[in-house]
């Protein structure tokens, strides 16, 4: 008799917009570094799309700040997020709920975001995160690892062989294309700031294996095939 076999050995999340709703802490921050620096004032629909992707990208094509002035300006946001804002986060709902079905099918769990690495750590271990995987994987603060860099090497750290078998869930174009491009399946989720009618991207423009308006719809991807 030959032995089921689930669908994915592997689990990796993106942070922002798919395992926590960081968007009050980034929209604060971007709102004083803006009134700080005198930039050129968004609204808030604009704002949100600075969660997700480097900093550095969106201040450069949001704001047109250039060069070292865009070095000075992310380092005051920086501060202004890491001290006094970081921790403004809320987990999304059904979230812990599905981490505790991949936990108790003993399927490992990991963490690839765009999100600086030890911003990502302390946030991550304030909401118990850190309670399901130290597998944590951010970005540099030079800015030169991409998604699928950062996919990459939590995948190393997990010790998955066959990388098409390792699900990446997350909200956005970066983790679609991310996973994509690192040969890992991709499922996209509604409720961040991407996708669906929040983040206006269209999920059907990316390669997926799933669609999640819950963090629990994505439990029937694991039944025994």
């Amino acid at each position: 008799m030959t032995q089921a076999k689930r669908k994915f050995d592997a689990v990796l999340f993106d942070l922002d917009g798919t395992l926590l709703d960081t968007a009050e802490g980034i929209v604060i921050s971007v709102k004083q570094t803006i009134e700080h620096f005198g930039l050129k004032s968004l609204p808030d629909e604009e704002i949100l799309k600075f969660i997700g992707p480097p900093i550095e990208w969106s201040f450069e094509g949001r704001c047109g700040v250039q060069k070292d002035k865009l070095r000075e300006v992310c380092l005051y946001f920086r501060e202004r997020y890491s001290n006094h804002n970081l921790l403004l986060a809320k987990p999304y709902d059904g979230i812990y709920e599905f981490l505790d079905f991949l936990k108790r099918r003993n399927i490992p769990i990991g963490i690839a975001t765009y999100k600086k690495q030890d911003y990502a750590e302390k946030l991550l271990k304030a909401t118990r995160f850190t309670d399901y995987t130290d597998h944590i994987f951010g970005s540099d603060y030079e800015g030169k690892l991409l998604k699928k860099d950062i996919i990459k090497l939590c995948i190393d750290s997990l010790g998955v062989k066959d990388v098409s078998r390792v699900l990446m869930v997350g909200d956005s174009n970066h983790d679609a294309n991310g996973a994509k491009l690192a040969g890992a399946s991709f499922a996209g989720v509604s409720y961040g700031f991407g996708f669906g009618e929040f983040g206006g991207e269209d999920i059907n423009e990316f390669e997926h294996v799933f669609y999640a308006d819950h963090p629990m719809d994505m439990t029937v991807l694991f039944e025994e095939e």
